[in-house]
């Protein structure tokens, strides 16, 4: 399997990973195709691919910020069972994020990742795939270490309509796992900048960030 990075929409590789993203996320969470072009054209944006036998299986995006010394995981997609995509992309990935964390003379904070609560919004099917079943996908990031963030959590549509998404948690990796809570700050800051590129946020994402200004830190918990 090969892990293949893509930065341009004329990549054929990335209108296969553009038919997976349509075949297995919400309309809402997929950016429309011509969208991408600068997003992949963004040095700091890192969109790869698992390709197997010339077709592409799985994909992740992420991106890691220097300043704050923290990746964020857009998202990963296993598009097949039975390959071990989700623990091929999770370890390359991880093994770039480090690579860039340590060219920044540091050692990686940590990651978040907005993770679907099933127990709350139980319709997402994620195109059928099992490995992408959200009751799956939370525990094995469970397993992997990732921790709730403890607040009520929303985002703005990718759609730029002002419209808020719910049924998610926003979470975080520790590379220290003792880590059990994080500089509320740090969120703020996170949050608003990743999602700068959207004009359009409904009020209720604004009166989520007032509200975690408003704090010192944030607890993780399990998930």
């Amino acid at each position: 399997m090969e892990y293949r990075r893509i930065t341009t929409i004329q990549d054929p590789l990335f209108k296969q990973m553009h038919q997976l993203m349509q075949n297995v996320f919400p309309p809402e969470e997929v950016l429309e195709f011509e969208l991408w072009k600068e997003p992949l054209e963004d040095p700091g944006i890192r969109v790869f691919v698992a390709v197997h036998e010339g077709n592409v299986v799985g994909a992740t995006e992420y991106r890691y910020y220097e300043d704050f010394n923290v990746a964020m995981t857009d998202f990963t997609i296993i598009g097949q069972a039975g390959l071990g995509i989700g623990r091929f992309l999770a370890q390359k990935r991880l093994e770039d994020l480090n690579s860039l964390a340590a060219a920044n003379g540091k050692q990686l904070y940590g990651m978040f990742a907005e993770i679907y609560d099933p127990y709350r919004v139980e319709h997402h099917e994620f195109g059928g795939i099992k490995p992408m079943d959200p009751y799956v996908r939370r525990e094995v990031l469970s397993h992997l270490g990732y921790k709730r963030l403890d607040f009520p959590y929303v985002h703005p549509s990718w759609k730029n309509d002002g419209e808020a998404v719910s049924g998610l948690d926003l979470c975080f990796l520790p590379t220290d796992e003792n880590v059990n809570e994080l500089p509320a700050d740090l969120i703020v800051d996170f949050l608003t900048r990743y999602y700068s590129a959207l004009s359009n946020k409904p009020q209720v994402w604004y009166e989520m960030i007032e509200n975690l200004a408003a704090k010192d830190t944030v607890a993780l918990f399990p998930i």
